[in-house]
């Protein structure tokens, strides 16, 4: 039987291991680019153990910088037989409060910017995702929080969207102007492009006298924003100032130089 090596992917507060023994950190070049950061290998009760840092030490890298392949292809590298990934989100339901950890055994994928696949041109293969968890790890993590006396849920859906996309650092709001009702109506699943190109028009002329309406009766002072989006990166920035680019600072002076003038 092949020797099981545990792989670790750290995912945000995660930038290290403790209680590795024999720690040693190790570059491994990948064909796929760079890695998010070197591994640490050592032992943890006698078991071989590779752990990643997703974002790096210092949350260097945003979940749309990381290169995935090359993490997973480094990991592979490194002997890895059985990966683990430990990921900060955002919960949809209630009974799933903060501090709880969720055992997923299922994704959605909405993201749009990274590499979804190692196939493609020259050799393409369409990988199975029916079944994106090994049912065995789960076992092992749903026995060790109850150990660990950690709230935990076994099974759910983790919702992957590109991010950061907490907030914005603008008060901010979208009037959505409807022309039709798309194709889900019964009665209007014959909806022509100068259908919606006349309520478009008529759409039009209310924007203008809302946004005129808007402005003589805007207040002329800034009001603080009560859901606090103006001051969102008073809590959001995670990279530490040490790690942060001087070049990115630079182009973030306009749009958050405020939070950023540390």
């Amino acid at each position: 039987m092949t020797k099981a090596v545990l792989g670790i992917i750290g995912g945000s507060g995660i930038y290290d291991l403790p209680g590795l023994e024999n720690a040693r950190e190790e570059a491994i070049a990948s064909p796929w680019g760079e890695p998010s950061a070197p591994v640490r290998r050592g032992t943890i009760a006698g078991l071989p153990v590779v752990f990643m840092p997703r974002h790096d030490k210092g949350h260097r890298l945003s979940p749309s910088d990381i290169n995935y392949r090359a993490n997973i292809d480094v990991l592979k590298r490194a002997g890895v037989t059985d990966l683990i990934s430990l990921s900060a989100c955002g919960s949809f339901r209630e009974e799933l409060p903060p501090g709880t950890f969720v055992l997923v055994d299922q994704f959605v994928d909405r993201t749009y910017k990274r590499e979804s696949s190692f196939f493609g041109k020259g050799c393409v293969a369409h990988v199975s995702m029916a079944h994106p968890v090994s049912p065995t790890l789960r076992i092992h993590l749903a026995a060790a929080t109850e150990a660990e006396a950690i709230p935990f849920a076994r099974g759910g859906t983790y919702v992957c969207i590109e991010g950061p996309q907490f907030s914005t650092e603008i008060c901010y709001a979208t009037v959505a102007m409807v022309t039709d009702f798309d194709c889900w109506h019964p009665d209007h699943d014959a909806v022509t492009v100068q259908d919606i190109i006349r309520v478009l028009t008529s759409n039009a002329d209310k924007a203008r006298n809302l946004v005129a309406r808007v402005a003589r009766n805007f207040p002329r002072e800034h009001e603080p924003c009560p859901i606090g989006s103006d001051r969102a990166l008073d809590t959001a920035l995670i990279t530490a100032p040490e790690a942060r680019d001087a070049e990115l600072l630079r182009k973030l002076e306009a749009v958050a130089g405020r939070a950023l003038r540390v």
